[in-house]
């Protein structure tokens, strides 16, 4: 592979990565020759994580039971990899999703959202992003080089109708992007670098009741964002690991404080 997309002997540091999305960049990451991070508050399931990539590739999974909102936390977590590991090339911030309690429902108004789980939802999105990056650049700023990913949303481009507190919170995630790409950027060198993957709609555990029934067909909801979407299908999986490779990878070197849709062109389209 061209030496400027080698993951070969990088570590990068995941949270999320336990999902859907964040289990298919983690196998990618390990596929091709990284260490991988696995950040996360569920030990079994980081353990089950593990298992899984370390059976397709030995040697190549660590875990670590870290809440990403804990500051002691995750300074200890940077001061392990720091000993273990001597650098880290790379941060994935992958922690997020939405609650029953944060969504409006079909028959409801943004009256009947409970406000105590929006501010969960936009803790977890927002505070789950900031804080990690926060504290573990430090170890990127001593090193002087590394790339951080942030997950954006299209909830952070346009109205996405039920979802309020996930649309601000990755509405946040977005300018936070370009504020800490700039910081990191002007004050520590210019192989600093913080960006942003936007996905499109990819059917997950947490959304998928509210885009397919149970025979596997489609809600309303889940039509409507097909017919929005010129590609006309939701994405899969894997169709995330590679701008993922793209902005970790050093071929990116001059890209920092931008976000890329990976959507089959739903923001492209006007519905018209």
């Amino acid at each position: 592979m061209n030496e400027l997309l080698s993951l070969k002997n990088k570590n990068y540091a995941l949270s999320g990565g336990t999902g859907t999305l964040g289990g298919s960049i983690a196998q990618y990451l390990v596929e091709n020759g990284a260490t991988v991070l696995l950040l996360g508050r569920s030990e079994d399931k980081l353990k089950n994580k593990q298992n899984e990539l370390n059976t397709l590739v030995p040697n190549s999974t660590f875990i670590f039971k870290v809440d990403v909102m804990d500051e002691a936390e995750l300074t200890n977590l940077r001061n392990t990899i720091k000993k273990d590991f001597n650098h880290l090339d790379g941060l994935v911030n992958l922690a997020g999703g939405n609650i029953p309690g944060a969504t409006v429902q079909p028959d409801q108004t943004v009256r009947d959202i409970a406000m105590d789980d929006t501010r969960k939802v936009v803790d977890i999105n927002l505070f789950g992003t900031v804080i990690p990056t926060v504290i573990l650049s430090e170890l990127m700023v001593e090193q002087g080089y590394g790339s951080i990913v942030n997950i954006s949303s299209m909830a952070a481009k346009q109205t996405i109708s039920r979802v309020l507190g996930y649309s601000m919170a990755k509405s946040a995630v977005d300018i936070f992007t370009k504020w800490m790409a700039n910081e990191l950027a002007s004050k520590h060198g210019d192989k600093i670098r913080v960006n942003a993957v936007a996905p499109g709609f990819f059917i997950g555990n947490q959304n998928k009741r509210l885009l397919t029934n149970e025979d596997g067909s489609f809600t309303e909801r889940g039509n409507s964002i097909i017919k929005n979407t010129p590609m006309g299908r939701f994405g899969d999986a894997s169709e995330l690991n590679g701008m993922v490779h793209y902005l970790l990878s050093d071929a990116s070197s001059f890209v920092t404080g931008s976000i890329f849709d990976v959507d089959g062109g739903f923001t492209s389209f006007s519905g018209v």
